[in-house]
């Protein structure tokens, strides 16, 4: 068993994350109005887990709470190998439970200041985290509904897995172009027709001035 899984990411017209590699998320953000940002909050406050890798904790230092619907806070999981996220990051706010999953190639004295924040750490695999062995950990944990918000890397391993359910955009009106700007998903990609995941559109709609699609996967 696994938890259901939604991928929630805003994109430009032409499907970037950012502005340029290595550029946090949230310069894009800012052109959200706030429909869209209750619109993403109200699936965080609906779903057991959150979860987005240590670069986008790095490099954007989201809450990832619910701020602007109501409802609760969604338990922060965050995949790190070497467990490198920084100490004073916003993931380990006491606003919510935080899990770090890490591997056996993490410094344990790092693991340790991790536990000192209240965080729970998990070793889950050798010199990568095994999202094999990890889903159904998140199963057993009660997170049986997983939001996961990037970035590209991330959105590769669920996909590549089979373990999306549904993908919901918020279109953002603008484009960024650039051969090495992160796309929603990233990674070595299928490179054969057969083996790209097939989605079947649900649902668009307009929330503010931005366009919604909210896709299921095709199993």
């Amino acid at each position: 068993m696994r938890p259901y899984v939604i991928i929630v990411s805003e994109v430009s017209v032409d499907g970037k994350l950012t502005l340029y590699r290595g550029a946090s998320s949230k310069e894009l953000m800012s052109l959200m109005d706030m429909d869209a940002y209750r619109y993403l909050h109200e699936i965080r406050a609906k779903v057991d887990g959150i979860m987005v890798g240590c670069e986008t904790v790095r490099t954007d230092n989201p809450s990832l709470t619910v701020r602007y619907a109501e409802g609760k806070n969604p338990v922060r999981i965050i995949p790190c190998s070497t467990a490198n996220v920084p100490l004073d990051a916003n993931i380990f706010s006491k606003d919510a439970p935080t899990i770090i999953v890490s591997t056996l190639r993490a410094p344990r004295e790092r693991i340790e200041k991790i536990r000192e924040l209240g965080a729970e750490v998990w070793i889950v695999g050798e010199d990568l985290v095994d999202f094999d062995k990890l889903l159904p950990m998140l199963y057993e944990r009660g997170i049986r509904s997983l939001m996961v918000e990037g970035g590209s890397s991330i959105n590769w391993e669920f996909v590549r897995r089979g373990y999306v359910d549904e993908i919901r955009l918020i279109h953002l009106p603008v484009i960024v172009g650039g051969e090495n700007v992160p796309t929603l998903v990233g990674g070595e990609g299928f490179k054969s027709l057969k083996n790209v995941l097939n989605l079947r559109l649900r649902a668009h709609f307009k929330r503010g001035h931005h366009l919604i699609t909210e896709w299921e996967v095709v199993k």
